[in-house]
């Protein structure tokens, strides 16, 4: 009875277009943003915030970013941890090389590097898709490998190729506490994830989705393939971009080019494919499961009192994750959103069977 848009009138086309039209989701989420900006610090512990809230939100993110292109626009990725590598070291060559350098302003343009390297092997999308499109993104993955390990310029001249980054300062002030580390990435996750629920509603989202669903009757009705394919993928590198920059300047601190493998590409698309495709939502959860699950089942045996060796531990955490992905896949191939979804439309109807 609570969850319904009764006697929720639009009478102009502002009211008609809003990001979240029914009354009580913009109030939750207001709510979720008090509640992560103003309360979630009081009762956080440094370990907790660095372990697991940070990561979720830096590859919550990257998941949304990857969300756009291959849920929305339906452009299967292989090469996600290639586009969050580029973030990642052309963040950290404008700041090392150019004194002062603003630290947003530094992701901002490292996400537009990797907007710029996304185009570029976005472009055999507008000729090959599906299994062929993905091993030709799998090809950036490959390269930019083998391009961060020897390019010793892009290390700033590293004799063991891994880098560190600078004390992080904003406008004068340090960011190096866990809190203000959390506020920082939320900020960006806030903003980032409003800009793509807006970006899925309009033009853009309207194109890929026609993309996605059938791209020959896309063309035939005016949406061209080469705008809809290559904005898609600029867009969602953008995301990723930033998001590997946060992940190397906040989270990591230090890293080297394993930091940004194939591993990582493929935990991205286990994050989408579980959370839901084509949901911003979606990703949230897919991120929170690929975060939270492995930390718990790790610290579970030691829970639960059974003495097991560290080896044993992480079979059975690689293990049982595995069975979880592939119950999740059968029980709800849809993702996890889906059952996010049935549980708004149960809201809507209840009490009443119908």
């Amino acid at each position: 009875m609570l969850y319904r848009e009764n006697g929720q009138f639009k009478t102009n086309y502002r009211d008609d277009q809003q990001i979240f039209p029914i009354l009580q989701d913009r109030w939750l989420i207001i709510a979720l943003i008090v509640a992560a900006v103003a309360i979630v610090p009081l009762f956080t512990s440094d370990y907790v915030f660095r372990a697991l809230i940070i990561p979720f939100l830096i590859l919550s993110l990257a998941a949304i970013g990857l969300n756009l292109l291959v849920g929305y626009c339906g452009q299967i990725s292989l090469g996600a941890g290639a586009f969050m590598a580029v973030g990642a070291y052309a963040a950290y060559n404008l700041v090392v090389r150019i004194p002062g350098m603003n630290l947003i302003l530094a992701f901002i343009l490292a996400g537009i590097i990797a907007m710029v390297v996304g185009l570029i092997f976005g472009v055999p999308s507008l000729r090959i898709k599906g299994l062929y499109l993905s091993v030709a993104t799998l090809a950036a993955q490959f390269f930019s490998d083998w391009i961060f390990s020897r390019v010793k310029w892009l290390t700033n001249d590293s004799a063991s190729g891994s880098v560190s980054v600078p004390a992080l300062e904003l406008f004068g002030m340090k960011i190096d506490t866990p809190v203000e580390r959390y506020w920082f990435v939320l900020c960006f996750l806030v903003v980032f994830a409003l800009i793509a629920k807006n970006l899925v509603r309009g033009h853009y989202g309207r194109s890929w989705m026609a993309m996605r669903d059938m791209d020959v009757a896309a063309a035939v009705i005016g949406i061209r393939p080469l705008a809809a394919k290559l904005s898609a993928f600029a867009i969602s590198s953008f995301f990723i971009g930033v998001a590997g920059a946060l992940w190397a300047f906040v989270h990591l601190g230090s890293w080297e080019p394993a930091a940004f493998d194939v591993n990582r590409s493929l935990n991205l698309l286990f994050m989408i494919i579980i959370g839901g495709l084509g949901s911003i939502m979606g990703s949230f959860f897919g991120a929170a499961f690929i975060v939270v699950l492995p930390i718990l089942l790790n610290q579970m045996p030691t829970w639960l009192g059974i003495p097991l060796s560290t080896a044993a531990i992480t079979h059975l955490e690689f293990m049982i994750f595995g069975a979880l992905i592939v119950f999740f896949l059968i029980v709800e191939p849809h993702g996890l959103a889906r059952l996010w979804s049935i549980g708004k439309e149960k809201l809507r109807l209840w009490p009443f069977p119908h």
